[in-house]
């Protein structure tokens, strides 16, 4: 139980702590990339240990429950590090704070209109957002969900037939 708010706290920790604002473009894009490519290796693992754990629906709630930060994270400081390298990126300075709320906005496509991509590279990188949210909102938690239903449906099965078939 204590999984999910400690990986939590420890992302925003991270998160905050980092010095994005002194990072350079290539280095936020490399960090971004990187950090999908980590995005997508955390997926699968949560879905492998999702297929063995014991309650498989408690298992899917906490991975979407670390995987969904994370992915908004990677954003967020992606868009706070284009900020710092220019100003013309967004319009303004993005603090940490308003950085997640940016990325948050795209996600959820709530967009207030305060902050909004203005140089090509911050307009690419908000394009790329919003594709993989897609990506995020039909595959990613349908792959999650799929594989708590799959784990449970086998449990049942083994608890209704022990042996696996005929003994005979």
């Amino acid at each position: 139980m204590l999984r999910v708010p400690v990986s939590i706290a420890t992302l925003l920790t991270l998160y905050y702590v980092e010095p994005l604002d002194h990072s350079s473009m290539r280095t936020a894009v490399a960090t971004l990339l990187t950090g999908l490519v980590g995005f997508i290796v955390l997926v699968t693992l949560q879905v492998r240990f999702i297929l063995r754990f014991r309650y498989p629906a408690l298992r899917a709630v906490a991975a979407l429950a670390i995987s969904i930060p994370f992915f908004l994270l990677l954003f967020a400081a992606a868009y706070v590090a284009m900020a710092a390298q220019s100003l013309g990126s967004f319009g303004r300075h993005l603090s940490h704070t308003s950085g997640l709320c940016f990325a948050v906005t795209v996600f959820t496509t709530v967009g207030f209109g305060d902050i909004a991509a203005k140089s090509r590279t911050a307009q690419l990188a908000v394009t790329v957002q919003m594709l993989m949210d897609f990506i995020v909102f039909g595959l990613v938690i349908k792959t999650i969900v799929h594989a708590a239903h799959r784990s449970r449906e086998s449990m049942r099965t083994m608890a209704a037939d022990p042996f696996g078939g005929d003994l005979w």
